[in-house]
């Protein structure tokens, strides 16, 4: 009888020991000799004593990026709408320069054209100087780039300077924002009726 109550918590012990929970993702684990998967390389002092976690690189910048489509879609139609209330977060500039897309007309338009800008804010809401243009669709004729950036600097324009509470605007002062337009208007087809 107490040969089998040592095995019963003997094989306990073991499947606890399976079971923990490893707290660093295996991706983030320092990379050894002997291990056989994915690994995050690291540089570590040798007095340092223990295992070496390694401090992540993770992929954040100073760049605010945003993608503003001209026609969203049901589920983003929300994001869209203009806040009724001085902007206090990234969500809300978001949606305020969102608002502000008015595209060009469907007969100077083309069909799943994209532009790139990038530009900053004062902290008072303002431009800092024009939006310069970083992307544009390959292959479209130069007037049709025109177009699209008349239409970016008019609905930008149009909606500055931007109200920010205190603290969003002296956290975004100077800071770049660029921001992908993506015209995604069905223009060749006719308008339903």
């Amino acid at each position: 009888m107490s040969v089998f109550i040592v095995a019963v918590a003997m094989s306990g012990n073991a499947n606890a020991r399976r079971r923990q929970i490893n707290p660093i993702p295996f991706s983030h684990e320092p990379c050894s000799v002997l291990s056989g998967r994915p690994c995050t390389p690291s540089f570590c002092s040798v007095f340092n004593h223990g295992p070496c976690i390694p401090e992540i690189d993770y992929p954040y910048g100073e760049n605010l990026q945003l993608t503003i489509q001209t026609v969203p879609s049901q589920d983003d139609a929300p994001k869209y709408q203009k806040p009724d209330h001085d902007l206090d977060t990234i969500g809300d500039l978001f949606a305020a320069l969102r608002s502000c897309w008015s595209p060009p007309p469907a007969d100077s338009a083309r069909e799943g054209m994209q532009m790139s800008v990038r530009f900053s804010l004062n902290k008072s809401g303002g431009m800092i100087g024009p939006p310069r243009m970083t992307f544009a669709t390959a292959g479209v004729p130069t007037d049709t780039r025109t177009t699209y950036l008349k239409a970016i600097n008019t609905s930008l324009d149009g909606c500055l300077p931007l109200k920010f509470t205190d603290g969003l605007g002296g956290a975004l002062a100077g800071r770049p924002i660029a921001i992908r337009y993506v015209d995604n208007r069905e223009l060749g087809k006719p308008e339903k009726q």
